[in-house]
C-alpha cells in the first residue's frame, strides 16, 4: 500500500508524526442508505433515542432548514410536504457498520484510536504521499462497506480535525486535506471560526469572542498564561495544539473504565412501580451483561429516575438511591436485587400514582477487573461464574438477545422506548435480511 521505509525506524529529525482523523458522512444516514439506494438524494432524518429530536440529517435535509435536534413533533409539516424520510435510530445496526469501517482504517495504519462511532484517529507516520495513502483508504471503506468517509491530517489531534472539518466543506479537497505544511496551516486558520474548533464549547466560545478571538488563527496566537486563565489547563493545551505542538497522543488501548450506565427513555409514562422496576430490571441486566462482556466488577450501583422535565406543568419528581455491592459483582440474579432495593428506597412515599415517570437507568461505578477484586471473609479467588448467569448468556448469544429474561423484566414492556421508524437490523439479524425473488 505504498509504505516507505520509515516505518519501523525513527522518523527525521524535526519531523512531527502524521495525525489522520477520518469521519463519516451524515454517518446514521448513510448507514441506512447501505441497503436502501432509493434514499440517495432524498431527504432522510434520524431521531434520537424515543423518537424525540433529529440527531443525524441528510444534506438533502440540512438544506430544507432542519436544524439538529430539532423535536420530530415540531417538523411534521415540512416531513409531509418535502417527503422527508423518517429513521428510528438502530444503534444495532449503526455499531456493526462502524466495526466494519474500523475494520478496514486497520489495515491502512498501525494505531487506529476510535474515538466515536463515526471517528478514528490514526497514525500516518512512514507513508511517503500521505494523501494517495488517505484515498486509498477511503475508496476501500466505500468500495467494502459503502460509507463515504472524509479525512485530514496534520500534525495534532486538534489540527487534524480542522482539516477534517475543511474537507468536508470544500470540494476542492476531494475528501482529504493534508495540513502538515506550517504554510497550509498560516493560510486555512484564518478561515475556521473559533466555535468550530475541537473542545470549544458556547461558554468558551463567548468569553473567547470578548476578547476579539474569532478564528483558528486569532486563538493560536493567543498567549498560553491567557488560555489558561481563560479556560483553564484544557484551553491552552489547545493553543498549544494549534501551534503544531502535540498535547493529545494516540491511545492505542482503551483506558479502563471506570463506570458505566444503562439509561432509556420510556416510550409510555410509567406511574406504577411495577412497571417503573421493569424497565430498571432490563437496565440492571443489560448493564451485568456489559460488565461480563469487558471482564469487570462493580463495586457500586445505583438507580435514578425521573419525570419529564420539559412539562412543568406536571407533577415532578425525581431520585436516585445507590448501593455498595459487596462481594463486587457482575452477576445479573445480584445486580438485580440490588436495583429493586435502590428503586424501592426512591420510590415517592406518597402519591406516587400522580408521577408519570419518563426516564430510569442504572449506573455501575468502582470498576475492577475480575482478578483484580477485593476477597471479602468468605469470598474464594477462583469462584466459579453462576451458572444460571452462564446458561442465560449462551442462550442469548445462540438465539439473539432477549430470546431469555427475567420474569421481572416483564412481557408487555410498555416502557419500552418509541422505535416507530427502525430500519431492519440487516447485518445482525438473519431475520431481518431483505429477500430478492
Amino acid at each position: 500500500m505504498g509504505r516507505h521505509c520509515w516505518r519501523g525506524a525513527a522518523l527525521p529529525a524535526g519531523m512531527k508524526t502524521p495525525i489522520a482523523i477520518s469521519d463519516s458522512a451524515n454517518f446514521y444516514v448513510s448507514a441506512e442508505r447501505l441497503f436502501e439506494p432509493s434514499l440517495k438524494n432524498t431527504p432522510v432524518i434520524v431521531l434520537s433515542n424515543n423518537d424525540g429530536c433529529a440527531v443525524a440529517r441528510s444534506d438533502e435535509a440540512k438544506a430544507l432548514g432542519i436544524k439538529m435536534g430539532a423535536p420530530f413533533h415540531k417538523l411534521k409539516d415540512v416531513i409531509s410536504k418535502h417527503g422527508v424520510r423518517v429513521f428510528s435510530s438502530n444503534y444495532t445496526l449503526y455499531g456493526d457498520i462502524s466495526r466494519r469501517v474500523v475494520e478496514v482504517y486497520q489495515e491502512f495504519s498501525p494505531t487506529v484510536e476510535v474515538y466515536s462511532i463515526d471517528e478514528c484517529f490514526m497514525d500516518l507516520g512512514g507513508f511517503k504521499d500521505r494523501e494517495a495513502h488517505a484515498q486509498k483508504m477511503r475508496q476501500a471503506v466505500l468500495r467494502r462497506v459503502g460509507i463515504p468517509v472524509r479525512v485530514g491530517i496534520a500534525p495534532t489531534k486538534t489540527l487534524a480535525k480542522c482539516a477534517n472539518d475543511i474537507a468536508k466543506k470544500n470540494a476542492l479537497f476531494d475528501g482529504v486535506l493534508d495540513m502538515m505544511d506550517e504554510q497550509l496551516i498560516d493560510w486555512l486558520l484564518p478561515k475556521v471560526p473559533v466555535g468550530d474548533i475541537w473542545g470549544i464549547g458556547r461558554k468558551t466560545n463567548k468569553k473567547l469572542s470578548a476578547l476579539d478571538i474569532y478564528t483558528a488563527a486569532d486563538l493560536q496566537r493567543m498567549p498560553l498564561k491567557q488560555a489558561r486563565s481563560v479556560g483553564t489547563v484544557v484551553l491552552e493545551k489547545t493553543v498549544l495544539e494549534l501551534q503544531g505542538e502535540p498535547c493529545l497522543s494516540l491511545d492505542e488501548v482503551e483506558p479502563q473504565r471506570k463506570g458505566m450506565a444503562v439509561t432509556r427513555s420510556s416510550g409510555t409514562p410509567m406511574f406504577e412501580f411495577d412497571v417503573l422496576f421493569e424497565a430498571v430490571t432490563a437496565h440492571a441486566t443489560r448493564a451485568a451483561e456489559k460488565l461480563r462482556q469487558n471482564g469487570l466488577v462493580a463495586g457500586t450501583l445505583t438507580v435514578f429516575f425521573h419525570t419529564n422535565r420539559h412539562k412543568p406543568d406536571r407533577p415532578q419528581y425525581a431520585a436516585s438511591r445507590s448501593i455498595q455491592l459487596s462481594p463486587m459483582s457482575c452477576d445479573t440474579f445480584e445486580l438485580v436485587r440490588a436495583a429493586r432495593q435502590c428503586a424501592r428506597a426512591a420510590w415517592p412515599k406518597a402519591n406516587s400514582c400522580q408521577y408519570g415517570f419518563t426516564k430510569a437507568g442504572v449506573m455501575l461505578d468502582d470498576l475492577l477487573p475480575i482478578e483484580k477484586r477485593p476477597l471479602t471473609l468468605f469470598d474464594v479467588a477462583d469462584k466459579k461464574p453462576n451458572p444460571a448467569v452462564e446458561a442465560v448468556d449462551h442462550i442469548n448469544r445462540r438465539f439473539g438477545k432477549k430470546a431469555i429474561t427475567l420474569g421481572s423484566e416483564g412481557v408487555q414492556r410498555s416502557w419500552k422506548m418509541r422505535s416507530e421508524h427502525r430500519s431492519p437490523r440487516y447485518t445482525t439479524r438473519i431475520s431481518d435480511l431483505p429477500v430478492v425473488r
